[in-house]
């Protein structure tokens, strides 16, 4: 049977047609690269990652110091972990109003904490309690997280101030958790994190406070002048591994201030170690109360004593302004209550007085100056990578 010609040749012009159609439209590009996307917004490079797992510990931070550490088995260090939590840390679209970071509060070059002894929130309210200093973190053994141990862990401590109505804003009025991770997945380079770090683009709550929590736990502080001279006497077979040896590079006054915070007060110290311990000064997990007020019930957390001369305020209300106010505290100040520790009750029971003399309460707050490690303070893996 033969063809009918027009038909033939109206299949042909139809093809010909679609076939123009085809050239006139734009190439498919090729989707650009993940490193392209990042680094519209990023100063990373996802084939170069810092180093955030592996750490290089001074000898003094020997295995039974690295047995503290409070990292739970399913989410140990990871660069790439680590890298998202950085990323998260210092996003200021995790506030409801795009305005403040948890980096706004924790302040690299202040010790991961904030000199204001109430910090403001995303809408200029003031948080209810002083930002805690954040290095060491993983050391407390305690694992409970916040001032008041209300957060069970790292982990659980993340995210509290995101779903904060004064914090960040993300309460259950805006929507909650839920509402801040679609806007998370409305950001190019959140799905490409997430998938380098967990091995799927979704974004979760629960992947949030891992990655924070590893960013966190990897501030760790090993260069501080008190490293560098314990290091120098470390003896695995001394009391205390040689803490009590004169340091070499320590200053007469900042010895005396060592011998004074690491003795206790049967040996003519003030006992700060028996709650702050060397090296990570992490506080000691069995702590109770400090004294702050008469009658107090509450049991509260202390961060590490690392970094804590670069500013004030102290303690939970950011009551003190000076190290000199928190040390007097110690040696004048502590008011009795039924959750005191014990290790600041006499042997009858009431609150230690120290009787400490002008000179050895500013050779405890020079000590203190000694904890201060420049590295962690200013160190590019733990700055703000936003452009």
């Amino acid at each position: 049977m033969k063809r009918n010609p027009l038909v033939a040749a109206g299949t042909l012009t139809v093809l010909t047609l679609l076939f123009a159609c085809k050239k006139d439209e734009p190439a498919p590009t090729t989707p650009p690269d993940a490193n392209t996307i990042i680094g519209k917004y990023l100063n990373l490079n996802l084939d170069a990652l810092p180093e955030y797992a592996q750490v290089n510990y001074p000898v003094h931070y020997n295995p039974g110091v690295l047995a503290m550490d409070n990292a739970p088995s399913i989410n140990r260090v990871t660069n790439t972990g680590a890298v998202l939590g950085r990323v998260l840390f210092y996003d200021k679209n995790l506030s409801r109003n795009n305005t403040v970071a948890c980096a706004s509060c924790h302040s690299q070059a202040k010790g991961f904490t904030d000199d204001l002894t109430l910090s403001e929130g995303f809408d200029g309210g003031k948080t209810g309690a002083h930002s805690m200093r954040l290095a060491n973190a993983n050391f407390y053994a305690g694992e409970r997280m916040f001032w008041d141990k209300r957060a069970q862990d790292i982990e659980d401590q993340s995210t509290q101030p995101i779903k904060d109505h004064t914090e960040m804003g993300f309460d259950d009025s805006a929507g909650g958790i839920d509402s801040l991770i679609r806007k998370l997945q409305a950001l190019e380079y959140y799905p490409i994190l997430f998938e380098q770090a967990f091995g799927s683009p979704e974004i979760s709550e629960e992947k949030m406070q891992r990655a924070l929590a590893q960013f966190i736990r990897s501030m760790v502080s090993t260069d501080s002048k008190f490293d560098q001279g314990y290091a120098q006497v470390y003896n695995p077979n001394a009391p205390g591994g040689g803490i009590g040896a004169p340091f070499q590079n320590f200053t007469q006054q900042e010895n005396q201030g060592k011998m004074l915070f690491t003795a206790p007060p049967n040996a003519g110290g003030a006992g700060c170690a028996g709650c702050h311990q060397p090296p990570t000064f992490a506080l000691a997990a069995n702590s109770l109360n400090n004294g702050l007020d008469i009658g107090e019930t509450t049991i509260f957390k202390a961060p590490s004593l690392k970094n804590i001369a670069v500013t004030g305020s102290y303690m939970h209300d950011g009551r003190f302004a000076t190290l000199e106010q928190v040390v007097e505290h110690y040696n004048s100040g502590i008011q009795p209550s039924p959750t005191l520790d014990n290790r600041l009750r006499t042997p009858n029971g009431q609150p230690l007085r120290l009787n400490l003399n002008d000179a050895q309460k500013q050779a405890i707050v020079a000590f203190l100056s000694t904890l201060t490690d420049n590295s962690l303070l200013a160190e590019e893996r733990f700055s703000d990578p936003f452009k």
